[in-house]
C-alpha cells in the first residue's frame, strides 16, 4: 500500500484558518443562489469552447481568489470571467485590458442572469446559453427565477477556502499518478469539485444513460471529491466512487474511521467536520483519497505498477 508523504505544502493546507466550518443550514440559500450564478457563467464556457473528452470543456477553476473560467476565445478577443470571493464580484477580463465587475450582492438569479448578460453585451460579447438550470430537482428558468436571491459575502468566502485547500490536497494526490486523470475541477452542474483517475480501458455502456452521462463514463474511472452538502447529504463532505463499480467496492474499508460506504448514493462519504478537526486535515483526506482509489484499482484489476508513480520517483520529483 502506498503511504503518503508529508512535506511543505501540507503545513499550510492544515492551518485552522484553511478549514472554516461551514455548516449546510447556516448558507443553504446562498448556496443555492451560488450554485445558479455559477451555473449561469459556466454556461458561456461551455457555448464557447469545443467538446473535451468527458465534458473537460465545461468546468470552472479554482484560483488565489474564486472561481474562474478560464480563457476563452470570441471573435478577436480572448476573455476571463472569474468569481472573486475576496472583494465579492464578478470580474470580465479581456484581452483587450478591458475590465468589467459585476458586484455580488443578494439579487435573485433573474436580475443576476439580465445583468450578467447586459455586461457580456456591453463588451461585444453575445452569446446565447439554454436558460434552464441542470442537475437539480424542480429547475426554474434563469430569466426567471426570482425564488434565489441570497448572498452571504462570508460563507461565500468560507467556501472558496475551503476549494483551495481541498483543489491542494487533490493536486497532490493526482501527481502521484502517471496514468490518465482529469485536472482538479469544479463542475458547475452538481456544484462539487473533483479529480478523477482513469484506467485506460473503455467502459460497458450504461443502460439506459443520456449523452452526457454517456461521454462522462465512457472509461473506467476512481473518482474522489468534495460538496457542501444538498438533496440527501446534508452536510459538507468528501466523497468517492468507481464506475464501473466492481464488486467488493462497497465493503472494503476506507480511512480514515469516519469514512463509510452509503448504499444509497453508491459512494464512500467523509464528511467535512471530521476532516476539518484531524490533527493534520492533509494527511486524513490523502488517506481517503488513497484507500477508495486502491478500492477502486485492485478490484477491478487496473495496471497498477504501470499506472502509479514508484516511490523513488515520487521522492526524486519532490
Amino acid at each position: 500500500m502506498v503511504r503518503m508523504k508529508d512535506d511543505g505544502t501540507h503545513r499550510l493546507t492544515d492551518l485552522p484558518e484553511c478549514w472554516p466550518s461551514l455548516p449546510l443550514e447556516s448558507w443553504e440559500d446562498t448556496r443555492a443562489t451560488l450554485h445558479m450564478w455559477t451555473q449561469i457563467v459556466g454556461k458561456v464556457r461551455l457555448a464557447l469552447t469545443p467538446l473535451v473528452n468527458h465534458w473537460w470543456n465545461v468546468p470552472l477553476y479554482v484560483t488565489a481568489r474564486g472561481l474562474t473560467t478560464s480563457s476563452m476565445s470570441y471573435e478577436r478577443m480572448l476573455f476571463e470571467l472569474e468569481f472573486d470571493f475576496v472583494d465579492h464580484q464578478l470580474v470580465l477580463k479581456k484581452s483587450d485590458g478591458a475590465t468589467r465587475k459585476l458586484v455580488l450582492v443578494p439579487r435573485s438569479v433573474a436580475d443576476f442572469y439580465k445583468e450578467f448578460m447586459s455586461m457580456l453585451d456591453a463588451e461585444g460579447i453575445h452569446v446565447k446559453i439554454w436558460k434552464m438550470p441542470v442537475e437539480i430537482p424542480n429547475p426554474i428558468a434563469f430569466d426567471q427565477d426570482r425564488a434565489h436571491s441570497s448572498y452571504d459575502p462570508e460563507a461565500a468566502r468560507r467556501f472558496w477556502r475551503i476549494l483551495a485547500s481541498t483543489e491542494a490536497v487533490f493536486n497532490d494526490f493526482r501527481s502521484r499518478f502517471i496514468g490518465k486523470s482529469s485536472p482538479v475541477h469544479f463542475f458547475w452542474g452538481s456544484f462539487d469539485l473533483a479529480v478523477t483517475r482513469f484506467s485506460g480501458r473503455r467502459a460497458p455502456d450504461r443502460p439506459g444513460a443520456d449523452r452526457i452521462t454517456k461521454e462522462a463514463y465512457s472509461h473506467e474511472v476512481s473518482s474522489v471529491g468534495f460538496w457542501p452538502g444538498s438533496g440527501d447529504v446534508k452536510e459538507p463532505a468528501f466523497y468517492a466512487y468507481a464506475s464501473p463499480e466492481p464488486e467488493g467496492f462497497k465493503d472494503y474499508r476506507a480511512r480514515p474511521a469516519a469514512a463509510s460506504y452509503r448504499k444509497d448514493l453508491n459512494e464512500f462519504l467523509l464528511p467535512f467536520e471530521a476532516v476539518r478537526s484531524a490533527a493534520s486535515p492533509t494527511h486524513d483526506l490523502l488517506d481517503f483519497c488513497q484507500t477508495t482509489y486502491e478500492a477502486a484499482a485492485t478490484l477491478a484489476k487496473w495496471d497498477r505498477q504501470a499506472l502509479e508513480k514508484t516511490p523513488e520517483s515520487a521522492a526524486t520529483a519532490g
